[in-house]
């Protein structure tokens, strides 16, 4: 066995994991808008389970209407939901997997137009991420609260589930009241550090007794809130005894709130794997009950070593549980060329969720989500599909069409596979974008796909051959606007920095502040370059509040280089770059080299001829429109699931 502590059996109260590791709550959107459950949401979680885990926990489930977090989040305020619930455990057992409710009540965080009503707090301080109203809970309606939490237990208990867990973290109801950031109360219920603990420990001892005491219950938390005027691990640290005297079975050691700065709650390519251990271990050596590590955790070698060293009992994979469900069985076997590994890009799960309002998937993973309507077919009469380009869109349709009996084969014009993930890999933190590549080349290896390099394929060799389908996945060329001097020998495209074609010369000017441009700008960073990036827009492109904008503003600045924003550029001429800000002032930076960065534009110019030829053909990824990774991936799979 490669990996002896992680897949050793631990108990949590009488309930026995036939491994360590655990699938933490993760928000996906896949419920009901009346908080009933799903046949997509089950799948899902059963394709978990199939994949080997010990321990899976639900995501959120409220415990009362008006904590609802999200519009179609699950729900067990009432008896009526415990018979959807129960098809939860039920499937899951089959698997061998144990599987827990995890409790929640949103607090402040969530919308009033989530809940029908204005949002419930400690104290009616709006939420610093949302900015939503909210009322200061009645202590009638405080201990009513805690009546909900318990009978909630109960009902999951009823429904087959093999434990709780209350959520006491990320700034949900629970934490808020723990929380002098969020809790301003000057009553039995706020103040002092004894009071802030009292609810929680009123939910912990109500919950137990709803329970009995040979049912697992557990909370995760906090260990630190990370943001001014929160609570520290200290406080963690002398609150956790005391939670498992009220009755809590096993700690889950999480992090932050969605207000901390870079949300580390759901951390992204830029912070360190299992940079949350020490706290695991700091609650693990003040408490005699399972301590759960998590942290941006996804190699099992990482969580072998943690539980080897004493930082943690079990260890919680979240995002990788999305990009391959079946990594657990892998590690097991030995078989870790073929995990495909999670980058923590954090597009296609709690950045879609929580900004683009849709249900959650994986970048690298579309068959995330889509479970419930898997598998996918094979073909009656297998055909001849060539598939244009080797970027993420076209390897991941030859990969899906192969793996239906098509025979495919992959053309490429360049001398490698990967199109934009090669010069994406190359910023800091961002090598696992490579790593997919990588995977997925040993894929086409097993499905006996050829890919043809130094082959730029033309409508002359299509006619020739006479393909059966064709797949377009070209890409994309740098967008060149018409702004003089940009032909100058000092003038490069980003990619082509970024994959080593061009001499780095200081100083460097970027035109562009999108994520191309930025990553750009962190990458000559670390290469010792100076740095000035001019945006014509008048707001920074990158958000600064997803994760990985957030640290890549921060080393940007940090590193000295300079953000303009709202600057026109003018021209490029004598090693200058010449540009207007928003008030019409005329400035310039000198410049060794320029960097352009402003779009691309698509590469599709087969369309045309293949529709006159009447070949069956998809287009995808940036040659259909100029995207994101997810975009391109997911779009593959689509087509080598049609074609």
């Amino acid at each position: 066995m490669q990996f002896p502590h992680l897949f050793s059996e631990i108990a949590i109260n009488g309930m026995t994991l036939k491994n360590r590791a655990v699938m933490p709550p993760m928000g996906t959107g896949y419920g009901n808008a009346d908080g009933t459950v799903t046949d997509r949401l089950v799948a899902y979680l059963a394709r978990r389970a199939q994949g080997g885990t010990g321990l899976i926990i639900t995501e959120i489930c409220a415990v009362d209407p008006r904590g609802r977090g999200l519009p179609t989040q699950i729900g067990i305020w009432k008896d009526d939901f415990i018979a959807g619930l129960a098809c939860i455990p039920r499937e899951l057992h089959r698997y061998g997997a144990k599987v827990a409710l995890q409790l929640h009540h949103a607090g402040r965080e969530t919308f009033e137009a989530v809940i029908g009503m204005k949002p419930e707090a400690p104290s009616a301080i709006p939420s610093a991420v949302l900015g939503q109203s909210c009322e200061a809970m009645s202590p009638e309606r405080i201990a009513e609260m805690v009546e909900r939490f318990a009978q909630a237990a109960r009902r999951a208990r009823e429904a087959g589930f093999d434990g709780v867990e209350l959520h006491g973290a990320h700034g949900y109801l629970l934490n808020q009241f723990l929380s002098p950031f969020s809790n301003h109360r000057d009553d039995a219920y706020g103040g002092s550090e004894e009071n802030r603990k009292r609810f929680v420990l009123e939910t912990i001892r109500a919950v137990r007794k709803s329970v009995g005491g040979d049912y697992p219950v557990w909370i995760r938390v906090s260990a630190d809130e990370m943001i001014r005027g929160g609570y520290d691990l200290s406080f963690m640290r002398r609150f956790a005894p005391q939670m498992v005297e009220a009755g809590v079975d096993a700690i889950h050691c999480s992090v932050g709130v969605y207000s901390t700065p870079g949300n580390l709650s759901v951390a992204s390519m830029d912070t360190e794997s299992g940079f949350n251990l020490f706290r695991a271990r700091a609650i693990k050596e003040v408490v005699t009950v399972p301590v759960i590590g998590v942290g941006r955790i996804h190699r099992p070698q990482v969580a072998d070593e943690a539980i080897a060293r004493g930082d943690a009992d079990l260890i919680s994979f979240g995002r990788q549980h999305l990009t391959d469900p079946d990594f657990i069985n892998k590690a097991r076997e030995g078989a870790l060329e073929d995990i495909r590994w999670c980058t923590a890009c954090n597009q296609g799960c709690i950045e879609r969720l929580s900004f683009e309002m849709k249900s959650a998937t994986c970048s690298f993973n579309p068959e995330c989500g889509r479970e419930y309507t898997l598998p996918l077919s094979g073909v009656d009469a297998p055909g001849r599909v060539w598939v244009i380009g080797a970027g993420p869109a076209g390897l991941s349709a030859a990969m899906t069409a192969a793996s239906r009996g098509h025979r495919v084969e992959v053309y490429e014009r360049e001398a490698q596979a990967g199109g934009q993930l090669i010069p994406a890999s190359r910023p800091p933190h961002k090598a696992a974008f490579g790593d997919w590549v990588g995977w997925a080349l040993r894929r086409l290896e097993k499905l006996s796909v050829p890919i043809h390099f130094h082959c730029d394929i033309g409508l002359d060799e299509i006619i020739r051959q006479k393909p059966d389908a064709v797949i377009l996945a070209c890409g994309a060329y740098p967008a060149t606007p018409p702004i003089p001097g940009l032909d100058s020998e000092i003038v490069a495209d980003a990619r082509e920095v970024l994959i080593g074609k061009v001499e780095l010369k200081s100083p460097a000017v970027i035109l562009g502040a999108g994520y191309v441009g930025m990553e750009t700008a962190d990458y000559l960073l670390s290469q010792g370059i100076e740095v000035t990036v001019l945006e014509m827009q008048t707001a920074p492109p990158v958000n600064s509040l997803a994760a990985h904008g957030y640290w890549l503003h921060k080393r940007i600045r940090r590193g000295g280089g300079r953000l303009f924003f709202g600057a026109k550029v003018i021209g490029v001429e004598k090693g200058r770059v010449i540009y207007c800000l928003p008030e019409g002032e005329k400035k310039s930076e000198q410049a060794s080299l320029v960097i352009t960065a402003m779009g691309a534009k698509s590469e599709n110019q087969m369309e045309e001829g293949l529709k006159k030829l009447q070949i069956p053909y998809r287009i995808i990824g940036d040659a259909r429109s100029p995207r994101r990774i997810l975009e391109a991936i997911h779009e593959g799979y689509k087509a080598g699931s049609e074609i």
